[in-house]
């Protein structure tokens, strides 16, 4: 959900609470309001009817509400010290609506001429039932207009102001080490997106320094490191020809040759493993996995009669994926030689090819392995000191930087590698 809508989803489900005690308050005050006005109508009217009465005494007879909005009647002394001014609301049968109504009743008392009498005035008051029903369909009404206003404001103002976190989004999303490694600056009056914009460049600009000064550390190992192992192991190899060497200095030197062979070897793969880790090969070619596996099969017969072990390679249909061609090569060769390493006497190791995924199964050492360890590096389920444990490292890297996903089953006795597509 974008950043726009996240927001306007929380002024949805806000702005019912918002406008109903708003209208709950609007209400109570506009009753409160119409009743204030209709009271000091009542009470003036009030004074009228009695200054009137002390001139015109036959008004005094108007006992029932006729024509007139008054009753008057006689009651004694004591009833009338007893009474003061009550507003109430009740209902009166209005012959034009041919129903009762609701009206605003004043009851009170007064004295002429030691007469006590009891006045009762009414005028026509709010129809409450009719005001809530109003009320409510007007808030209904303003609900939606403040609804369409929020998103309107949402799609041309917000999204007006937000333009320049979009664009330094879409930079982000282009930035690229190899390929694109500049972010350009982007304007803005908005002070965080300023700061935003800079730090993010700033960042940019110290990622490709650092990645630089890596590849250049990692071109320099390479020379530096391999040429002296090189020159190591063939001068000791030099050495083992003289005859005048004595047999234990000879087994040494072989010992030597193999602790620096198996040194170069764990020198490529770390150096290979960390340039697929900073992502200095291209994932931009459509590989095609089955001549693939058929010819790297084919590179391996040799190790696999060794091993006495039998390969069979299921192709139903064509399997394409996006990577680099020389790290789908290392990829399927470690899988390979994994399965063929790790087996027993006489095994068997399945290749599958499908559309949808690369299989590579194996007869099965020992028992499962611990999936949450097989792809750490240097984990090794054999005692051979020759083997460096990076190759399923390696081929966890590979999947990780190409879009693709490995995994460990374990089955009636076979240990399975999947390779699929995310």
């Amino acid at each position: 959900m974008k950043l726009l809508n996240h927001t306007l989803k929380y002024l949805v489900l806000i702005l019912p609470l918002i406008v109903g005690i708003w209208a709950g308050l609007f209400y109570y005050n506009l009753v409160d309001e119409v009743e204030d006005s209709l009271d000091d109508g009542l009470e003036n009217y009030k004074m009228l009817i009695i200054q009137q009465a002390m001139i015109d005494t036959t008004i005094l007879q108007n006992e029932v509400f006729n024509e007139r909005n008054y009753a008057i009647r006689q009651i004694d002394r004591q009833t009338a010290l007893s009474r003061t001014d009550v507003y109430s609301d009740t209902l009166m049968y209005m012959v034009n609506e041919g129903d009762f109504e609701p009206v605003r009743l004043l009851k009170t008392a007064f004295r002429i001429q030691d007469q006590y009498y009891e006045l009762q005035v009414i005028s026509s008051s709010l129809e409450k039932d009719d005001l809530t029903e109003d009320l409510l369909i007007s808030i209904i009404w303003l609900y939606v207009i403040l609804l369409l206003s929020v998103l309107i404001i949402n799609n041309l103002v917000l999204r007006r102001i937000w333009a320049p976190f979009y664009q330094l989004l879409t930079k982000i999303g282009q930035f690229s080490l190899d390929k694109n490694p500049v972010i350009t600056p982007t304007p803005s009056g908005v002070k965080e997106f300023r700061e935003l914009d800079e730090r993010v460049v700033r960042l940019a600009e110290q990622s490709v320094a650092t990645y630089t000064s890596q590849k250049q550390f990692l071109e320099n190992a390479a020379h530096e490191l391999q040429t002296p192992l090189a020159v190591s192991i063939n001068k000791l190899e030099l050495l083992a020809e003289h005859e005048d060497i004595p047999e234990g200095h000879l087994e040494t030197i072989g010992q030597v040759t193999q602790q620096l062979q198996r040194l170069t070897r764990l020198n490529k793969a770390l150096l290979l493993l960390t340039k697929i880790e900073n992502r200095q090969f291209t994932i931009d070619q459509q590989v095609a996995v089955n001549p693939l596996v058929r010819q790297l099969a084919e590179q391996f017969e040799d190790l696999a009669a060794s091993r006495k072990v039998k390969m069979e390679i299921v192709d139903t249909d064509d399997l394409v994926w996006q990577a680099h061609p020389d790290l789908s090569s290392i990829l399927i060769s470690n899988l390979i030689k994994n399965a063929l390493v790790h087996n027993v006497p006489e095994g068997k190791v399945k290749i599958s090819v499908s559309p949808e995924r690369l299989s590579v199964s194996n007869t099965a050492q020992g028992p499962a392995l611990d999936p949450s360890r097989i792809f750490g590096r240097f984990q090794k389920n054999t005692t051979d000191f020759q083997r460096v444990g990076l190759g399923l490292a390696i081929a966890k890297a590979i999947c990780e930087v190409s879009g693709l996903h490995i995994s460990y089953i374990y089955t009636d006795g076979l240990h399975e590698f999947v390779v699929t597509g995310k």
